[in-house]
């Protein structure tokens, strides 16, 4: 190997340092030309004073202003603020597949960092060959510097605007190192040691990736701040060499300032050079396109990424937000100056919540080492009610064996006594023997009996006992999948809320389940609020009640004419599960009625039928009917019944619900005066016209168009699961707000009707029950007591609604200790 010469100063980069004050040998291409030669010469005799120093670069080509400002500060209480404003900084500097310090670092796609070298190797371990750079060059933008540039490439000028469409078109700005014709290049997936995922290099590789400059620089001036000696030495001095003040990015070293000023003489191409701190790693001024080696001058808001000239007038930007560089720079600068600002300016925030993040993490600890603690016990108690019932089933296992043995034991010795000359055949051999008749026969009588059983035992021999214990067989299965589902408790899925059964009339009734293999509930959190009202800022409050037992609740005291929303959620011992989805329930007009039916007057008890309770009846048109039915020629003709309430009204405003059998013939649900109803129908005939209809009701339409008075009655006809709304009558959007139905036309029967009365108005609104949707409004006199009336020609049935309040339901007053959310 070729020795250098002596006196030449080697080339270091990051991963070099002096070990000795000696100065190192310096490189061919810095060789001191003899005019150089010979004013060392004079200067170390001190016969000459050196040259005058070169005029300042062009601004061009001056350090700039930030660069000179992160220079490390001289003098030790300097250094001990730097040290104290960088000894928590580290963490961010270390790289994260190798945990040192950045070396050359790039920048992934995903904005995170890694070292070079570090990510060669992992491309390496990845398969991928030939993509991760010359392992012994260095990486500068990843570009060339302009020291490393060709002399021709250097002196190239920026083509025309003109000129790269022309080089566009022809096909001349493909992108380097893909083959024209290439349809499927590879892809490159870079796994990232930061964020964990998978991001794509493209076909260059680590060729593709610009070096992160700027953290270079930190790392750089975090070294120098956290290092206690170690100046950096002029590698051109005669040893000893002094201290180092300059540095050139062009020569690749560093210099005192007599060699900055010999390397550096006036009037020739390396006075030009760029003068900058000391340093031990050198590295490009400024970053490089990777694909056009040119100097980078717009960032693409599009693809976040900075680009060159040449990039920006290319296909692949195209429609892209392009913006120059130094906009780009202004804005990221305020905007991280704006919350590094707001990060400053809320220290004792931070601090707190320090404070209570510490105090998490110590709850933490206490509250894991309680959990291991319970399910230690838990488990251990699992593992004592086993082992108990091990010992009894074998216990039980073991008294079922001794019984067996002692019966085949015993079984066993009446067998072995059969045998010729031994037991009981022996002793019946020796009796018979006997010659004494008297004596013969007392002795025989007992010893007959015993062989008598003996004989017939031999005769259907059995076992006395079984051999096999099957019966104490274990079945396990059921408890192994249990120990083997044995899981943590979960907290109770989101209920789901019964729409068909819930539903507001006096009361809010509340009825929902828990989906289907759900984590049990202790008990239930009920959330309400009222969506009608003005908007307050802040959260959304609502009322809660807490710990309702059951899957149903009743809400007291609702306000009528609102709209509430209602919400439920389980808890167990996990915590709290999700709340169900949000229902909306509209709450009737006005307070509710509550009254039961009259059957006193104006009834039939051939054809109508009132339930025990009163709050049903059923017409029934019976015999009479059909035996004048037989007598007239001209038809059939249908009788009315009636049936009122035993309440009447004579102020305010009320509301009632009922439903009506879809299958009735003819219903008139309404409301009148309670003089006119009596009078009207109380001693009416049995067999009417269908012609004559007492009922004057204003659905009807056979008012005077001019009558300037209300009508008595206001009644809804409903007919074979449908409502006629008459043409007299008025369509109403009702109390809701909604759209009716237009007059004189049928709607379908909705599930319940409700009938809301406005005493000092003079209106009734007939209204669906279920939706609140008005279906008609009704003008009525109320010059006296309105009662509820209820007519019937042909077969039918209504039922009255029943209050909420009768229910045997847990009851939520809302009224009382309300919480607000």
């Amino acid at each position: 190997m070729k020795e250098p010469p002596q006196g030449a100063v080697p080339n270091l980069d990051s991963s070099t340092t002096p070990s000795h004050p000696t100065v190192p040998p310096l490189p061919a291409a810095f060789e001191p030309p003899a005019v150089v030669m010979a004013t060392r010469a004079r200067l170390s005799q001190g016969r000459c004073q050196p040259c005058s120093p070169p005029s300042l670069p062009p601004p061009s080509l001056r350090v700039p202003p930030s660069f000179v400002s992160a220079a490390p500060l001289t003098g030790m209480a300097a250094k001990r603020g730097t040290k104290t404003s960088m000894k928590n900084m580290e963490k961010e500097l270390l790289c994260p597949v190798c945990q040192e310090m950045y070396k050359q670092p790039l920048v992934l796609p995903c904005t995170h960092n890694v070292c070079q070298a570090c990510a060669r190797e992992v491309l390496g371990q990845q398969g991928y060959v030939g993509h991760g750079g010359d392992p012994n060059s260095e990486p500068t933008s990843p570009a060339s510097t302009p020291s490393t540039r060709s002399p021709r490439l250097s002196r190239r000028t920026l083509p025309k605007p003109d000129r790269l469409d022309r080089l566009l078109k022809s096909g001349f700005g493909t992108y380097p190192g893909r083959k024209r014709g290439a349809l499927h290049p590879q892809v490159i997936m870079f796994p990232c040691p930061a964020c964990q995922g998978d991001v794509e290099l493209g076909e260059r590789g680590l060729a593709g990736l610009f070096r992160n400059l700027t953290l270079e620089r930190v790392v750089e001036r975090y070294r120098q701040s956290v290092s206690v000696g170690g100046a950096i030495l002029c590698q051109l001095c005669k040893p000893p060499p002094l201290e180092a003040t300059k540095g050139c990015t062009e020569c690749r070293a560093t210099f005192c300032n007599e060699c900055f000023k010999l390397f550096h003489p006036w009037g020739t191409q390396k006075a030009q050079h760029e003068p900058t701190l000391p340093t031990l790693s050198f590295r490009p001024k400024g970053l490089m396109c990777p694909d056009h080696k040119e100097e980078v001058t717009h960032y693409c808001k599009t693809c976040q990424r900075l680009v060159c000239q040449l990039c920006r007038v290319r296909r692949t930007h195209s429609g892209h937000k392009i913006t120059p560089v130094l906009s780009a720079y202004q804005a990221l600068k305020d905007k991280l100056t704006k919350s590094l600002t707001y990060i400053l300016g809320n220290q004792d925030t931070v601090q707190t919540q320090i404070c209570e993040l510490e105090e998490t993490v110590r709850h933490t600890e206490v509250s894991g080492q309680q959990a291991k603690e319970e399910v230690s016990q838990l488990v251990r108690g699992l593992g004592a009610v086993l082992e108990e019932k091990r010992a009894s089933l074998l216990q039980a296992i073991e008294e079922c064996q001794q019984d067996r043995l002692a019966r085949l034991s015993a079984q066993l010795q009446e067998h072995r006594s059969l045998l010729d000359g031994s037991g009981l055949v022996g002793y019946a051999q020796e009796v018979l023997k006997e010659t004494d008749q008297p004596c013969f026969v007392q002795a025989a009588k007992q010893l007959h009996s015993r062989i008598a059983r003996a004989t017939e035992a031999l005769q259907t021999f059995r076992p006395a006992a079984s051999s096999s214990f099957r019966h104490c067989q274990l079945d396990v299965g059921r408890e192994m999948k249990l120990l083997t589902e044995l899981n943590f408790l979960r907290v109770p899925e989101a209920p789901v809320i019964d729409t068909q059964r819930t539903f507001a009339y006096d009361q809010i009734f509340l009825c929902w389940r828990l989906p289907p293999h759900s984590p049990p509930a202790w008990h239930y959190t009920i959330e309400f609020r009222r969506t009608d009202t003005p908007a307050q800022p802040g959260p959304t409050r609502w009322q809660r009640r807490e710990e309702v037992r059951g899957t149903s609740a009743l809400l007291e005291n609702p306000d009528t004419g609102s709209v509430y929303v209602l919400r439920v959620r389980g808890c167990n011992k996990a915590g709290y599960g999700e709340y169900s989805e949000d229902v909306h329930l509209h709450t009737p007009p006005a307070p509710v009625l509550h009254f039961f039916l009259d059957g006193r007057w104006g009834t039939s008890r051939e054809r109508l039928t009132i339930s025990k309770d009163q709050r049903a009846v059923r017409s029934v048109p019976g015999l009479p009917l059909l035996l004048a039915a037989e007598r007239l020629l001209t038809g059939c003709h249908l009788s009315v019944d009636v049936v009122l309430g035993d309440v009447a009204v004579t102020q305010g405003r009320s509301y009632w619900a009922c439903a009506v059998d879809p299958a009735s013939y003819l219903v008139k649900v309404g409301v009148g005066l309670e003089s006119k109803l009596q009078e009207s129908f109380q001693g009416a005939p049995d067999v009417i016209s269908p012609r004559y209809d007492p009922d004057s009701g204003h659905d009807s339409g056979a008012e005077d168009a001019t009558m300037e008075a209300s009508p008595p009655f206001a009644f809804l006809t409903i007919g074979m699961g449908k409502i006629l709304l008459g043409s007299g009558a008025s369509s109403s959007a009702g109390l809701t707000g909604r759209d009716g139905p237009a007059a004189g036309c049928t709607v379908p029967l909705p599930p319940r009707l409700g009938i809301c009365l406005d005493y000092e108005r003079g209106r009734v609104s007939f209204l669906d029950a279920v939706s609140f949707r008005g279906l008609l409004e009704c003008p009525l006199d109320c010059s006296g007591p309105v009662c509820p009336a209820f007519c019937f020609i042909g077969g039918g049935a209504v039922q009255l609604q029943e209050p909420v309040g009768t229910r045997p339901e847990r009851k939520v007053t809302i009224g009382g200790f309300a919480k607000l959310d």
